[in-house]
């Protein structure tokens, strides 16, 4: 194998497929990248237990040659090393070549680094998902999907299942849903040219989406997207994503939002989203995130957080609409904070079912989005 490539998009997407390389891989293989030359281009794959990721540089994008690839091979390098390397090349290009005994040498301007490589052979193979329900997002809109949800996946292994962000699909519409069991999101979408694709219960890692959104530049360019009992691809330009999907029975969430409330509020996202913010400035390590929340009449609202060692803060924030009954409620700011950070819009409405029920917030002008989130007991 012989090939010389352009260093910047050689690091762009060397970057895009060590996020799939774990450091502490089960096989020593999967702690390499493997590099395979074709006459037509360069391929990179990383991999672990739950993500896969294949890159392609086609030897000419537009009328900029990329790639020269004068003799087509393979080889599997140990990824931690090799992506430093080309990083710090001084010059534009860098040649790859490698011997028989497997020693890959990679040269650019007056560097040279000779590194050990492993049998390409003893790589696995990527997932095969050749049927499955296949559809089509924008990548802006993807992005938007994983944003709104993702912060809500629980962190604690305790239910793997929760880790994951729940995928149904009905008549067209994706719904994607997360919860960690005290707070919940969701996201609905209309996805075109999607009639034929019927899901109910993929659920994909938080990790995984997280990742797969660093890729993916902002734009309107389509993503083929084909689910299968236990994979999920994600297939732009020249970047195939695999995931594999949590096994288990995701829970019923639609059987936890309530129907009807006793008090509803309109309030300014940003004003309010600023007001917790400082009501936490008190709270110790983060470790104290209560935040009590009051009616003063219908045109405002007071937030208190008390940090018995620190002190306390007392703020008033002004509602735009206010029905029902007065209200008494305490929370987990930091879960506001998380949701009103990825609310697009400029006024939520909160609907409150009382002290101890459970409250659901979301965009006042928009109704595919909703957050749900549990009250904490401070008495």
């Amino acid at each position: 194998m012989k090939f010389t490539i352009q260093r910047d998009i050689f690091v762009q997407n060397i970057q895009h497929v060590s996020k799939a390389i774990s450091s502490r891989a089960t096989m020593p293989i999967l702690s390499g990248l493997k590099i395979v030359a074709f006459d037509d281009g360069v391929t990179l794959t990383g991999s672990d237990s739950d993500i896969s990721i294949e890159a392609f540089i086609p030897a000419e994008e537009g009328d900029k040659q990329v790639v020269d690839v004068e003799k087509p091979g393979a080889i599997v390098l140990q990824a931690k090393y090799f992506a430093d390397i080309i990083k710090k090349l001084p010059e534009s290009t860098v040649e790859v070549s490698i011997n028989d005994q497997n020693v890959t040498k990679i040269s650019s301007g007056s560097s040279e680094f000779n590194l050990n490589g492993l049998d390409p052979d003893e790589f696995p193979r990527l997932p095969e998902v050749e049927e499955g329900n296949k559809f089509q997002l924008k990548t802006d809109l993807l992005k938007a999907l994983i944003k709104q949800t993702a912060f809500a996946v629980s962190t604690a292994e305790t239910r793997p299942i929760l880790t994951g962000i729940h995928w149904g699909m009905e008549e067209g519409r994706l719904m994607c849903t997360a919860t960690d069991s005290h707070r919940l999101a969701m996201r609905e979408a209309a996805v075109e040219g999607a009639e034929d694709a019927d899901f109910s219960n993929v659920v994909i890692p938080g990790k995984s989406l997280s990742e797969l959104s660093k890729i993916l530049d902002d734009t309107e360019d389509t993503i083929d997207v084909t689910v299968t009992n236990n994979q999920i691809l994600f297939k732009s330009k020249n970047i195939l994503f695999f995931s594999r999907l949590l096994d288990g029975n995701y829970p019923a969430t639609k059987n936890m939002i309530p129907t009807n409330s006793k008090t509803n509020v309109q309030v300014e996202a940003k004003k309010l989203l600023a007001a917790i913010e400082r009501a936490l400035l008190l709270s110790r390590d983060g470790k104290n995130n209560v935040v009590n929340l009051k009616s003063l009449g219908e045109t405002k609202l007071e937030i208190t957080s008390v940090t018995p060692e620190v002190g306390k803060v007392t703020e008033e924030v002004a509602c735009d609409q206010f029905e029902g009954e007065e209200l008494r409620i305490s929370f987990n700011g930091k879960n506001i904070i998380d949701a009103l950070r990825v609310i697009e819009s400029t006024d939520v409405t909160i609907q409150f079912t009382g002290a101890m029920s459970p409250f659901i917030m979301r965009p006042a002008d928009r109704d595919y989005m909703l957050h749900l989130f549990s009250p904490v007991r401070t008495y």
